[in-house]
């Protein structure tokens, strides 16, 4: 239920432990001095159709703290933390910010009062240089011979450098957004706000898209902003980090605040169980492997990018059915190319792919899709749905041209109803209003289970999965990992490609690190320590 503060005396602590008279009388002092939170949301809640996204809602955010929000994906997270950067208005409930009362229409108004936000979808312009989407809304104007005015990109762009360089995150801001790929514009979503030079910062998954180096870089800038006096908050499905870096936590479920915790105080295992409101297992078990005939073969592949420059060269590789075959390595060492390439997103310059005996090297993705193979990709927004499409439009999206759903060239919409009902059951996808749901509505979480249910429903006989549980909560990770499992015990043959180490280690049947486009060691999983695959991961072993 929401948080009742008035009952316990602190409104802005939820269910917060109180196990002795220190953290009682913290709790008083709490009360006394309303000047400690510098954002204080009392009572919010924000509707959407067919869903209450946020339901009474009450939390108090300290100066110069971090504070996290953790929850399933649409537990309503982000919306929260929206309607403080003004992208969204509460139906019910009241903002303040230093203590007092604000009204935030717009995110310019959020700007205004110094709150930033890095989102999890990017709001960048495609065409746009990364220099010119960072100043995008505060031009520095200045006027030649002091008439004609003009932006002076030169100097943005010095600027966009030095700061990209000081804080690890290293941009080319001439680039254009859409020449980049999605972990470059994750750094210029966390650049537009370190320019703008924020006090209260909201951090929505910004390391989703990561390495281990740059997440550990970035965890480190995190604590020395708040060793500055910024405040922090950060909304992440990542437990982990939440231990290393938080101060405090609110757990949210289903738009409800369940408790705060401060965060030395609890066990991931803990934290874990209260958001998803049963008992999780952090690590999974997995059955013998039983390989059968080689499903997929790829044999000296080499993939070209729009520069000419070989981004996957001379890779050959087979994976069996009944067998996961992970691909690991730091993100840019072309396993998104080397997947677009089997999947025929990417055209191969030299090589050649088989998919059960039969070439499909020049085959197009249609034809991929009809003789097996199911793609799940790394940008679920740029190609895995159609936002403004509906979810059942989604669902059904490879499907629709041939029987039950089509008929004489004639679509039935009863059958992608009852298509997309059966899916949102089995695979806990959480809408709104069900298949009629705008998919751009739903959070990213949801748009991934989509994506994934979808793709296992082909009953392909390879399954690609790219970053399968990117920005995904805990208990949607444990379970797609347990459905990519149950796919390779059907004797489908799977290729994972995931920055998540971890992952990789507790999935994989067969590993192969990938080093700048060169698959640098192939071996059984068990084989492998995670410090070797850490070495050829960085090209220390060879």
């Amino acid at each position: 239920m929401g948080a009742s503060g008035d009952e316990r005396g602190d409104e802005y602590t939820g269910n917060e432990r109180a196990g002795n008279e220190s953290t009682n009388n913290e709790s008083t002092n709490n009360k006394r001095a309303d000047n400690e939170y510098i954002v204080e949301m009392r009572h919010i809640t924000k509707r959407f159709p067919g869903i209450v996204a946020n339901d009474d809602i009450s939390v108090g955010i300290k100066k110069g703290e971090i504070f996290a929000f953790l929850g399933e994906n649409g537990a309503g997270k982000s919306t929260l933390m929206s309607m403080l950067f003004g992208m969204y208005e509460p139906d019910e409930g009241d903002i303040l910010v230093r203590g007092k009362k604000v009204v935030l229409p717009s995110s310019n108004a959020a700007a205004a009062l110094n709150i930033g936000m890095v989102h999890q979808h990017f709001k960048l312009v495609p065409n746009y240089t990364i220099g010119e989407n960072i100043i995008l809304g505060i031009e520095p104007i200045k006027r030649a011979w002091g008439l004609l005015p003009y932006v002076a990109m030169r100097e943005v762009n010095e600027r966009v450098r030095s700061l990209s360089k000081s804080y690890g995150l290293e941009v080319d801001p001439t680039l254009r957004i859409e020449q980049v790929n999605v972990s470059t514009q994750q750094r210029v979503e966390i650049l537009k706000m370190l320019y703008r030079e924020a006090e209260i910062l909201i951090f929505d998954e910004p390391t989703a898209v990561l390495t281990p180096q740059e997440i550990e870089f970035l965890l480190d800038i995190m604590r020395e902003l708040r060793n500055k006096g910024k405040t922090i908050i950060l909304i992440t499905h990542k437990l982990e980090e939440i231990k290393q870096i938080a101060d405090r936590c609110a757990i949210l479920r289903r738009g409800k605040l369940v408790q705060v915790l401060r965060v030395a105080d609890a066990s991931t295992q803990e934290m874990a169980n209260l958001m998803v409101g049963r008992e999780v297992s952090l690590t999974r078990e997995k059955s013998p492997a039983h390989f059968r005939e080689t499903i997929l073969a790829v044999e000296g592949l080499t993939v070209r990018n729009e520069d000419k420059f070989e981004v996957v060269r001379d890779v050959s590789f087979s994976i069996r059915g009944g067998e996961i075959f992970a691909i690991a390595g730091v993100s840019g060492n072309g396993q998104i190319e080397l997947a677009d390439a089997v999947a025929g997103l990417a055209k191969p310059y030299q090589g050649k792919i088989s998919l059960l005996g039969k070439d499909i090297t020049g085959d197009n993705i249609r034809h991929r899709t009809e003789a097996g193979i199911a793609y799940i990709p790394e940008d679920r927004q740029k190609y895995g749905v159609v936002l403004d499409f509906s979810l059942a439009d989604n669902l059904a999206i490879k499907n629709y041209y041939r029987p039950p759903f089509s008929e004489n060239g004639v679509l039935r919409q009863d059958t992608f109803r009852q298509f997309a009902e059966r899916l949102i059951t089995r695979y806990d996808i959480r809408s709104g209003q069900g298949g009629k749901t705008v998919t751009r509505s739903m959070s990213g979480g949801n748009q991934q289970k989509a994506i994934i249910a979808r793709e296992i429903s082909l009953d392909s006989q390879l399954l690609i999965f790219v970053q399968p549980t990117r920005g995904l909560d805990i208990g949607a990770i444990e379970n797609i990992q347990n459905q990519i499992l149950a796919e390779r015990d059907k004797g489908k043959a799977v290729l994972l490609i995931s920055l998540e180490l971890d992952e990789v280690m507790n999935l994989a049947d067969t590993i192969g690190v990938i080093f700048s486009g060169r698959l640098l060691k192939i071996s059984p999983a068990d084989a492998l320590t995670t410090h070797e695959v850490g070495e050829y991961m960085m090209g220390v072993k060879a």
